[in-house]
């Protein structure tokens, strides 16, 4: 059995080798992931797995290059080595045939996903080789057509992400999909020239999280094992006392975190995208508390923290710490929507949302990663209302301004804001 770009936590495919009554005798890295932390070190020093990865990666782990022409055989299957720059310059795809010679599937990491192809715009401050965007976009360009273009149509696709992944801007919900479909369906891969191609990839590309280049620079070198770096982290009771001027993340939910929290902590919510908000928000130096509800919860944020490599910034994990409670501030939402000119209404949605336009026209537009640097652009001379596109986010940005912002009340529109945009456009 062979691994391609492999979690951070090795022990489902060790479940799975097992169950399959199978070796693992090689890890493939199709490029440094910027997006997530690799246990490809991990299981080359738990099982003498090789790992597998371009030449130009300028890999510091014990590695085997792995580039065109390059082939593996793997029982009756043969993996072979595509160069493929364009989402960053060392990306590799693997293409496996049959024993006959028949092109069957394709493992095309970042650069083609179902519907889109790899961002190009990763690269230009990280890594061992610095590419800007319109260079990397326009390899991209060749890579699509000169290589994965004349595949044939049958040939299965495998990427290695899905839906809300920001190493891309239009990803299908598939997971799978053929170089068929592809050819078809997806905007990246219709018939334009190579200027038009560059536009349309560089355009409009989602924001790039703070922890991104930090990861690339982790999986150049390979990550800690997984277990051994989780279980590292200190659980505390609530009887420690937290550093002054240190960062708290409390992912407990809103309701409670507005009952009572430490002072200057951000709500960070657990959730399906917890860790990519972690390191949206928290930089990768950023040493922080972590707050949970229960010892499970406790287990899964710091679990989600390490996917980014973040739990080695964790001073102290905390289970469902004492506060004092603070009285909680009302939201009269039928005189926010007769009056919204008397608030600063805060807008933390990502350009892409608000190019289309704003829910309240006159909202200060601070998209929540930049909030932190930003927050001093808020004027405090009328009440704060926060809002983003279904409250998750204006949990977390209500708690950063009131964190700064004392002189008047900050208010999270929440889920409100659902109700609030329906009625705008009826």
């Amino acid at each position: 059995m062979i691994v391609i770009d492999p979690a951070r936590d090795p022990q489902p495919y060790y479940d799975f080798a097992a169950q399959h009554d199978a070796d693992i005798v090689g890890v493939i890295e199709t490029h440094p992931h910027a997006d997530f932390v690799s246990s490809h070190l991990e299981i080359h020093q738990t099982t003498g797995a090789v790992i597998y990865t371009s030449k130009l990666t300028g890999a510091g782990y014990p590695h085997e290059t792995f580039d065109d022409g390059d082939t593996i055989q793997l029982n009756d299957i043969k993996l072979k080595a595509i160069n493929t720059p364009g989402h960053s310059p060392d990306s590799i795809c693997i293409l496996v045939e049959d024993e006959h010679g028949n092109e069957k599937a394709i493992f095309t990491g970042d650069t083609l996903f179902v519907g889109d192809v790899g961002r190009p715009d990763l690269r230009e401050n990280v890594g061992n080789i610095n590419a800007k965007k319109e260079e990397l976009a326009r390899q991209m360009y060749r890579s699509t057509r000169d290589k994965l273009m004349k595949l044939p149509h049958s040939v299965t696709v495998y990427p290695a992400h899905g839906p809300g992944s920001l190493c891309g801007k239009n990803m299908s919900p598939d997971l799978q999909s053929t170089i068929g479909r592809e050819l078809r369906d997806n905007y990246a891969l219709q018939l334009m020239d190579e200027l038009t191609f560059v536009k349309t990839l560089t355009e409009d590309q989602p924001f790039i999280p703070k922890y991104f280049g930090s990861d690339v620079e982790l999986n150049k070198k390979g990550a800690p094992a997984f277990h051994d770096s989780i279980e590292n982290v200190l659980r505390a009771d609530d009887s420690i006392t937290l550093e002054t001027n240190t960062l708290v993340v409390d992912t407990r939910p809103n309701v409670e975190f507005r009952k009572g929290h430490a002072k200057g902590a951000i709500n960070l919510q657990n959730g399906t995208k917890f860790e990519t908000w972690l390191g949206s928000i928290v930089g990768p130096d950023e040493r922080f508390y972590l707050i949970a509800d229960s010892e499970g919860n406790l287990e899964n944020v710091i679990a989600k923290a390490a996917k980014i490599g973040y739990e080695g910034n964790i001073i102290a994990a905390i289970t469902q710490p004492s506060y004092p409670e603070w009285p909680i501030r009302e939201f009269n939402l039928p005189r926010f929507k007769t009056s919204p000119e008397k608030y600063t209404v805060v807008d933390v949605r990502n350009p892409n949302e608000t190019h289309g336009g704003l829910i309240f026209k006159d909202a200060l537009v601070i998209p929540l990663p930049e909030l932190r640097e930003r927050v001093n652009e808020i004027p405090d001379d009328k009440p704060i209302v926060v809002h983003c596109a279904a409250g998750y986010r204006s949990a977390a940005a209500a708690s950063i301004i009131a964190a700064k912002i004392t002189a008047v009340p900050v208010l999270d529109l929440s889920e409100a804001i659902l109700e609030i945009a329906i009625e705008n456009e009826s």
